[in-house]
């Protein structure tokens, strides 16, 4: 089966065609900047433009960079503050006459990863933590996601959100070398392990690319390995979530 995946971020919107069965794009990836102000008539219109450029027909998956419920939009940390409440999904669906469903950003990662990459056929809990702007988190019991986690909120013992400490913004904006921003990220997963107990995690965004150069400075007892999606997990994942609730619609 295949579906459109659209990964919504502060910057861009990009969009590509996916192979659902082996999670991967069998189109080129199309990017548009995100409007600004970025409303969600704003966004809708970018989206449909997305759908209009592959002529496409059929699911659609969206990541969004926050928290979703019941497919209505409840933050809006890097977006227009009139996004929350609204229902991106039933907007395109509208404006285009495909199914369209939205997905927290860092859950359409991790189900990229769960499905095609580093957490697949793992057992147990697992989390994905991507580094970038932030730090998205997406959370598994034996394959299944916990969504809206959020966990890049946290408050650590040194009275910062994980995020605010360890993000690859605050890498780039103290610029701390690879060294020093390992030993603040392990400090983070030190936190979550404490909290969570998983199994596995799996580090991704851009930083993952460099993971042979950090993995060997983390100390928390967890096994911590790089994702291997790359910067197609967003898309690949949000395609996959629109293929997932096609499917349960299907069922019910």
């Amino acid at each position: 089966m295949k579906a459109l995946g659209i990964d919504i971020g502060g910057s861009g919107i990009k969009g590509g065609i996916v192979d659902t069965e082996i999670g991967e794009m069998i189109s080129e990836r199309h990017r548009v900047d995100t409007p600004h102000p970025a409303t969600p008539e704003a966004i809708v219109g970018v989206m449909e433009s997305i759908v209009k450029h592959f002529d496409w027909k059929g699911p659609i998956g969206c990541g969004y960079p926050g928290v979703i419920r019941s497919q209505h939009l409840m933050t809006a940390a890097n977006l227009d503050k009139s996004c929350i409440g609204s229902n991106l999904g039933a907007m395109l669906t509208e404006k285009v006459g495909s199914p369209a469903w939205v997905i927290n950003d860092a859950d359409a990662a991790g189900i990229a990863e769960v499905h095609f990459g580093a957490g697949k056929d793992k057992k147990g809990v697992v989390m994905l933590i991507t580094v970038g702007t932030g730090l998205g988190t997406a959370l598994f019991i034996d394959g299944k996601l916990v969504p809206n986690t959020e966990l890049g909120h946290l408050w650590l013992e040194r009275g910062l959100e994980a995020e605010k400490y360890a993000a690859a913004s605050i890498k780039k904006k103290e610029d701390l070398g690879l060294k020093t921003w390992a030993k603040r990220f392990d400090e983070c997963l030190e936190y979550l392990r404490a909290l969570f107990w998983p199994d596995l995690f799996i580090v991704g965004g851009g930083i993952a690319k460099k993971a042979d150069k950090f993995l060997d400075y983390f100390k928390v007892d967890t096994p911590v390995v790089a994702a291997q999606q790359g910067n197609l997990a967003g898309i690949v994942g949000a395609a996959m979530a629109a293929r997932l609730a096609h499917e349960a619609e299907h069922k019910s």
